[in-house]
């Protein structure tokens, strides 16, 4: 048997509407007539095992947060559903964790304040997941709209001495932009941190996932699109199927 990738659909969250952004621009944002809840259920329905839900609108400011849409997402499925944007606190993963959110995802909050999100991952273990974003190899926080000083390999590696388990890594210069992903970039941060790596952003193709499929020897598990699936550039069941061997019965 083949090694398989998870494929992994994203809904991204505006007060409440399914949105897709481009390169983490607040003000290239394109809106998608669709319900939240209906559209996790197609996903689940096409053979999704997992989703991945990012809160745009906490991810800038914390308290305002999609969390009663994140809810109905959570009750209105069977698969797990993976969160994050805004959790700045202890408090924060507490609220997504009580919705039912089987991992929430940690990224401004390992950089701002490595203490906290260490004694978090203690706490909390394999439920919470390292978010690492970066454009041009160089972390950016608070929704992608500050920088840091940190290379994303060098968080890769921090995350891993700190307790996690896994790395979502976003390339923001390719994420919602259908130009393909960083393949030498996520091959980079499986090889540097020796963790399990979920890759997102730029994919477009299912060329694009054939490539992603390549790097799960180096450690690479799954890989996160949305844009690409709104947009009809590829079908979920056709992705489901490349990566994860499955038919849909029919």
């Amino acid at each position: 048997m083949g090694r398989k990738v998870l494929f992994i659909p994203a809904i991204d969250l505006i007060e409440g509407h399914c949105v897709r952004l481009s390169q983490g621009d607040y003000g290239k944002k394109t809106s998608y007539d669709l319900d939240p809840v209906e559209t996790a259920a197609r996903f689940q329905a096409e053979g999704a095992r997992f989703l991945h839900v990012v809160d745009l609108d906490a991810a800038r400011e914390p308290d305002r947060h999609n969390r009663s849409t994140i809810r109905r997402i959570v009750e209105g499925v069977s698969v797990p559903v993976e969160v994050g944007g805004g959790v700045r606190d202890e408090y924060g993963v507490e609220a997504l964790l009580d919705l039912g959110v089987a991992r929430v995802i940690l990224g401004t909050l390992i950089v701002k304040d490595e203490d906290l999100a260490s004694r978090l991952v203690s706490r909390f273990g394999s439920r919470l997941v390292a978010g690492v974003d970066a454009r041009d190899g160089v972390v950016r926080v608070s929704g992608w709209t500050e920088g840091s000083s940190l290379s994303a390999t060098a968080l890769g590696r921090r995350v891993r001495d700190m307790g996690f388990e896994l790395v979502i890594y976003t390339d923001i210069s390719r994420d919602g932009m259908l130009e393909g992903p960083n393949i030498e970039g996520i091959r980079s941060m499986a090889e540097e941190t020796g963790l399990p790596i979920l890759a997102a952003g730029g994919i477009s193709t299912l060329l694009d996932l054939e490539r992603i499929k390549g790097l799960e020897p180096y450690g690479v598990k799954g890989v996160i699109a949305g844009k690409a699936l709104y947009e009809g550039r590829i079908c979920a069941e056709d992705a489901f199927r490349l990566l994860q061997g499955e038919f849909k019965e029919t």
